[in-house]
């Protein structure tokens, strides 16, 4: 099992019911079809995860190097949208650091699995 957090370029929703709105939207445009090249922005998000915790290595030994649940972790976002899980042993610190960047990024941090912002 994971823990997923979602982030997108855009104005923040005005509240839960309408980031779940624009989260359905963005997967049905973005992730349900063809492969779009991430944008620079979520391309620049991406790399200062991955600059903190490395992507997922099959071929390393260490599993517990990274939290994330899968990787590369580029290959999760797709335009203006990026959906990514992390290992329940190390969500809590990989997803404030995450949630934490996205807001220093200007970007739209969401959470589907209680369909809510993290602010």
């Amino acid at each position: 099992m994971s823990y997923d957090l979602v982030v997108w370029e855009g104005e923040r929703p005005a509240d839960d019911a309408a980031a779940r709105t624009e989260f359905t939207d963005l997967s049905e445009q973005y992730m349900r079809g063809q492969h779009v090249t991430p944008t620079p922005q979520i391309k620049g998000y991406v790399e200062a995860l991955v600059s903190r915790w490395p992507d997922l290595d099959p071929d390393d030994e260490d599993e517990d190097a990274s939290p994330w649940s899968d990787g590369p972790l580029i290959d999760n976002a797709s335009g203006p949208l990026f959906h990514f899980g992390m290992v329940l042993s190390k969500y809590q610190e990989a997803s404030a650091f995450a949630a934490d960047t996205a807001r220093s990024s200007g970007l739209v941090c969401f959470d589907p699995q209680d369909g809510r912002l993290i602010s």
